[in-house]
């Protein structure tokens, strides 16, 4: 019937990938217990259309992602940095390979001009596709290769610079409605700093 065909056709448009990231399905981070470390991903607009995006974490109170959300252009790329902070293990515990740790990246088809709001995904739920969930793996500094680390570094480093481009005035970015950078690093500083001083209390 009609309705299964454009059921059908609604479920395909929804789960064609709006995104292609080059950092396969996991995000490396330096094991380094009681610091920051930084992981980065690379995502590009395959489609024809402007996409806005937004990173999900199961871990809000340890990370934070730089940009959080924006809107990408098509063929546009974009490098997103994460950052997480390494919990110190409690006794003799061996470094976890894993964690359960995840983000999760939605996106959502948007007209040109529109510019990304916390609204946008919730006004359009049946829209919105996971385009990719992320695991959190570690690289220990100690026993990874040279070619591991250099590639790690060499990532962090396209981040950091695509992340100074972002801080340039609007009026001298080539178009509107790029990713752009929120204050969502400042305030998870601050969370944090509270949640290590309300530990430290205890």
């Amino acid at each position: 019937s009609s309705r299964s065909v454009s059921a059908v056709a609604k479920v395909f448009s929804v789960q064609r990938s709006r995104l292609k990231f080059e950092s396969g399905k996991n995000l490396i981070f330096l094991y380094e217990p009681g610091k920051q470390v930084a992981s980065a991903v690379k995502i590009k607009n395959v489609s024809r259309s402007p996409v806005a995006f937004k990173f999900q974490t199961t871990a809000p109170k340890s990370c934070f992602m730089c940009p959080p959300n924006g809107v990408i252009m098509p063929n546009e790329t974009i490098v997103a940095k994460v950052v997480k902070y390494v919990e110190v293990p409690e006794g003799p515990q061996q470094q976890p390979r894993k964690l359960k740790d995840k983000f999760r990246i939605v996106s959502l088809k948007v007209k040109e001009g529109v510019e990304y709001t916390p609204e946008l995904f919730d006004e359009q739920k049946d829209l919105v596709a996971v385009e990719r969930v992320l695991r959190v793996v570690f690289l220990d500094p100690q026993t990874a290769s040279p070619a591991e680390l250099e590639k790690q570094q060499k990532r962090l480093a396209e981040a950091d610079a695509a992340q100074e481009a972002r801080k340039k005035p609007q009026n001298d970015r080539s178009h509107k409605g790029g990713a752009v950078q929120g204050f969502v690093i400042d305030e998870w500083k601050e969370r944090r700093e509270k949640y290590l001083a309300k530990q430290q209390a205890e």
